[in-house]
């Protein structure tokens, strides 16, 4: 089959590896001049580290360099996802530095791509379409009034993702917008070059600290079964009744003694930093680590947080640009960087498509987060952003092997209908609509793993599966599902 994949982050290069080896003909369109998706050069703040330790943010077949540190720096994620192309001879299939315009169903089955590179805009049919462009591609900034005045008077304000260079902010007054790990990260670097640097956060958030009283990682509480037990999933079975008895009892200690720790450990209460809510409240979209140095930085005034508060509008003083916030300071900006998280966009595809894609709400309808209800010849890669995000798009794309192949069945449209419907209300409730459009399922990843696999009727063993309760997750666990599922479908042949 003639397949094209839209994207060569870890979704799109896990996709075009797996379905080569399943003996597809395979075509990876990439826009940036480089793989890596969010990773790439292109799109890297300075800062950028991954919130994983490094033997947890893998594909399942290549082991991160051991020379590399715990947690990991853009460049050294971008630098693996070239070493992964390189092993298994993927860059033949990508076309880098093209954009795909469109992408528009075919009269007798599959997809028109048009896309436009160094040597125009060419048009080629597929067979089938794989989005794997990936949630968290184009930033999302909010619409500020007074923006030219802004720019007037000598400012200027950029995403997170499109500050490359620190000279930028050299002995300026920097505001960044955000509380989440990009807006931490980039205000800890820019710190050491601006002015004044200040961070408006609309809603503070919980973090983890990497290092529990300085001495537990925190892989060992989070990136377990066990850890992801302690939240209650849509549907409780198994062990995860035991943490969620009695009034969740149980888990609700664990998380609360973990509460304790980081707020002292993170100064939160010297500092007025703690967060409303619960600390449960953590995973109830993504889980943030703290940065190194931000909370240190904030009580040696290198960093000020103005919590609770945004951008009203942008003035002028004497000249100068200022930002003036909703609680009524202000404060000088002459550069502004927005954190403030990402748009999941389909441009390439018309009104007509992503209405069929998405609910009244805008949320993506897609069954195991890939498949969707009625568009044909289209799976999706990557549309469900958890802790292991690279093997859950890794199997994702083994999914659609699957399916491809018919190595399983999927339910009648009206009862995957059904199951995503509910499972997007469940998702809306618990994260008060902070899902992504339905493509974030953290902290749940090793139950959409389960239900992925389940689905192909490969997995670990029970073994396996029983030591992750304790032992944080490891990728290469799962080394063996393609392979076993290159041997199934030629069974069938």
């Amino acid at each position: 089959m003639k397949i094209a994949v839209i994207g060569a982050g870890f979704a799109g290069i896990a996709s075009a590896k797996v379905l080569t080896q399943l003996g597809h003909d395979i075509t990876v369109f990439e826009k940036t001049p480089d793989v890596g998706g969010v990773w790439s050069r292109t799109r890297r703040y300075p800062g950028l580290t991954t919130q994983n330790n490094k033997d947890s943010y893998t594909l399942s077949d290549l082991r991160m360099p051991k020379v590399f540190p715990e947690w990991l720096s853009g460049e050294q994620v971008q630098s693996y996802l070239e070493m992964y192309v390189e092993k298994f001879d993927l860059a033949p299939m990508i076309r880098l530095s093209t954009e795909v315009r469109s992408a528009q169903p075919a009269g007798g089955g599959g997809w028109d791509i048009s896309a436009a590179g160094a040597d125009g805009e060419t048009t080629e049919h597929y067979d089938h379409l794989v989005v794997a462009s990936g949630v968290f591609s184009e930033p999302f900034a909010p619409a500020y009034d007074g923006v030219d005045d802004l720019k007037a008077a000598g400012g200027t304000i950029l995403a997170a993702s499109e500050l490359h260079d620190l000279d930028t902010v050299k002995g300026k007054d920097v505001v960044v917008v955000g509380y989440g790990k990009s807006a931490c990260d980039v205000a800890v670097e820019i710190a050491k070059e601006a002015a004044s640097t200040t961070v408006v956060a609309r809603q503070l958030l919980w973090k983890m600290p990497r290092k529990i009283k300085g001495v537990l990682n925190y892989k060992m509480l989070l990136l377990t079964r066990m850890g992801e037990g302690l939240f209650p999933y849509q549907n409780i079975r198994g062990a995860e009744k035991m943490l969620h008895a009695g009034g969740s009892k149980m888990a609700g200690s664990m998380v609360g003694s973990v509460e304790s720790v980081t707020t002292s450990q993170l100064k939160l209460k010297k500092l007025g930093l703690i967060p409303k809510g619960q600390f449960t409240d953590i995973a109830r979209s993504t889980v943030s680590l703290a940065t190194e140095g931000f909370f240190e930085g904030v009580e040696a005034g290198d960093i000020a947080v103005e919590r609770d508060t945004e951008i009203a509008a942008f003035v002028t003083k004497d000249g100068k640009p200022y930002a003036e916030l909703a609680n009524g300071r202000a404060v000088p900006a002459d550069v502004v960087v927005t954190a403030t998280g990402f748009k999941q966009e389909l441009p390439f595809f018309s009104e007509e498509i992503q209405d069929q894609l998405t609910d009244d709400n805008g949320d993506y309808q897609l069954y195991r987060q890939i498949l969707p209800l009625t568009v044909k010849d289209l799976t999706f890669a990557g549309y469900n952003s958890s802790f292991f995000s690279p093997l859950s798009a890794e199997m994702s794309a083994v999914w659609i092997g699957s399916h491809l192949g018919g190595g399983h069945q999927v339910p009648p449209v009206e009862e995957m209908e059904a199951h995503v419907t509910a499972r997007l209300a469940w998702m809306r409730e618990r994260t008060d609509g902070h899902h992504a459009r339905g493509t974030n399922i953290i902290p749940f990843s090793m139950h959409n793993i389960d239900e992925v696999l389940g689905d192909v009727g490969i997995d670990v063993s029970k073994r396996v599966k029983a030591m992750q309760w304790l032992l944080p997750i490891n990728p290469k666990a799962y080394a063996s599902v393609t392979p076993r599922l290159v041997e199934k479908l030629a069974g069938r042949s």
